[in-house]
């Protein structure tokens, strides 16, 4: 068992029945009181970041979790295949594991899977990718009063709102947490 003393940027924890990663943390000892750390924690699974207070040596269960880095190979239904680029091993991942993000990852991308003994934990992707515009209609000249946005098909097949002067053809930089459009890439 680990205490709070023993806390660093990245650690994993089991808190509360979850697994947390430790994002930043303080220790505060103010004046007359007891002493405790203050610690922002984002959770493995859902990646949701909360804020938690310990007491100063509290007793905190850590976990052992293995980085791996993985290139996504293709989409099997509901399953992902990634390789290992060390060993070229390959596994499936389930979509749930992946989030949201799934619906913006190409072949050959790479991902950061995180493994506590062989279960998978979670997947990071990346937080921005450059995608291809497939499919999307004109922008009108005059329809640019204020931000006027239009729906865009990329080349995986989501959905995402562009200004208009983006074309079919053109690639694009997108968010994967939001989905948001960031900008248009030079080809």
């Amino acid at each position: 068992m680990a205490t709070t003393a023993d806390f660093y940027p990245g650690m994993v924890i089991k808190f509360d029945g979850n697994l947390y990663e430790l994002v930043e943390f303080q220790h505060v000892n103010p004046g007359n009181w007891r002493a405790f750390v203050r610690a922002k924690l984002k959770g493995i699974k859902s990646g949701r970041t909360i804020e938690n207070r310990f007491r100063a040596g509290e007793s905190i269960e850590q976990v052992r979790v293995e980085r791996k880095e993985f290139q996504y190979l293709y989409n099997d239904g509901e399953e992902f295949v990634c390789m290992d680029e060390e060993t070229f091993d390959q596994i499936t991942v389930p979509a749930e594991k992946i989030g949201e993000g799934r619906q913006y990852l190409k072949e050959n991308t790479r991902l950061e899977i995180l493994f506590n003994g062989s279960e998978i934990l979670g997947i990071e992707i990346p937080v921005t990718v450059n995608l291809k515009i497939t499919e999307t209609t004109l922008g009108v000249r005059g329809d640019s009063a204020n931000n006027v946005t239009k729906s865009a098909t990329v080349e995986t097949g989501a959905t995402v709102n562009v200004p208009l002067f983006v074309n079919e053809g053109d690639i694009v930089k997108i968010d994967t947490r939001t989905g948001d459009y960031l900008e248009r890439v030079k080809n």
